[in-house]
Formats: C-alpha cells, sequence, structure tokens
C-alpha cells in the first residue's frame, strides 16, 4: 500500500470499531504493542469524554480519510509546570506498516502539541527491538537519549525500552 495524504482529527463514534480491533486482536496491535486483552474501554471512554482530556487524549492517524491508527499523549510532567511535557505515541494498523506513515504522524503530532500547548518537552518509548519505530522517531526529529532496561512485559518477560525526545524550539 502507498502512503497517501496522512492527517490527524477526533475520533468519531464510526470509528470504534477500528479501535476494538487494537484491543481484541494480537495481530493488529504488533508484537512491540500488544501487552494482552483490555475489552471495551475504548468504547467507554469516547462516551466519558471522546478521547481528550487534560491527562491523556488520542486522536485518528487518517490516510486518504479512513482510520489507519491512532495517535496518543499523555501528561508526564517531570516537575516543571503542568503540560510543559508529554510521553506521546502512534500506532498503525498493519497495512499501514513500512510506507512512513508513522513518522508523518508523528510529525503532525509533535507540530500539533508544540502549536497548541505549552509544552517544551515530547517524549517517546520504544521496545528496543522494535527498528521500524526507533527509525520512525527519528524520520520526526526525534533524538536518542538512553535505554530503560527491562521495563516493559511482553511476550512473558521484561523487555528494554529507549527513550526519545524532541524539544520545543526556542
Amino acid at each position: 500500500m502507498k502512503t497517501g495524504h496522512i492527517a490527524l482529527r477526533g475520533f468519531a463514534e464510526a470509528d470504534l470499531t477500528v479501535l476494538d480491533r487494537f484491543v481484541t486482536d494480537p495481530d493488529v496491535a504488533g508484537t512491540f504493542q500488544w501487552t494482552s486483552f483490555t475489552g471495551p474501554r475504548a468504547r467507554r471512554r469516547f462516551a466519558e469524554d471522546g478521547f481528550l482530556s487534560p491527562d491523556s487524549s488520542a486522536v485518528a492517524v487518517t490516510v486518504d480519510s479512513a482510520v489507519a491508527g491512532l495517535a496518543t499523549w499523555e501528561a508526564a510532567d517531570r516537575g516543571g509546570p503542568a503540560g510543559g511535557c508529554f510521553r506521546i505515541g502512534v500506532t498503525l494498523l498493519p497495512d499501514h506498516h513500512g510506507h512512513g506513515a508513522a513518522a508523518k504522524a508523528y510529525q503532525l503530532l509533535v507540530d500539533q502539541l508544540f502549536q497548541h500547548t505549552r509544552a517544551h518537552r515530547l517524549e517517546a518509548f520504544v521496545d528496543s527491538e522494535d527498528l521500524a519505530g526507533q527509525e520512525a522517531l527519528e524520520k520526526a526529529g526525534f533524538h536518542r537519549e538512553g535505554l530503560m532496561c527491562q521495563v516493559t512485559w511482553r511476550d512473558g518477560g521484561y523487555r528494554d525500552e529507549v527513550v526519545y525526545a524532541i524539544l520545543r524550539e526556542g
């Protein structure tokens, strides 16, 4: 599949069937994103706040107007002012892997958060074995900061994660 026009937008109720796939099908979430079956949390969360809150938010990543995944951010303040740091992530459906969509989605999310929030720092954590995820972050302008040893549980054992970050220019 060739990558088309990539955009971010709020979720609509019709998109919930795509979100359900991420929590019910390990193959859709992928090797590095799947942690367990989590049930209908997405539908409850959508009903509560449409996935937009001061603490954590999610929007749809679209390719040619069709939902291709999600982009997320959550407060990760490190002792500075509220809203100064967010932990972000992008997860795509398998059909959209390997075409540059994740890097573009990260770039769009960085632009949105730096334009519309007081964030100074955006950080992302990626499995140390997820080379494609690391490449997407680097293409989006993130810098590798370090390794967190045995911090995530996956496939019956603890896994290392690589920390990436980007700072607001200024």
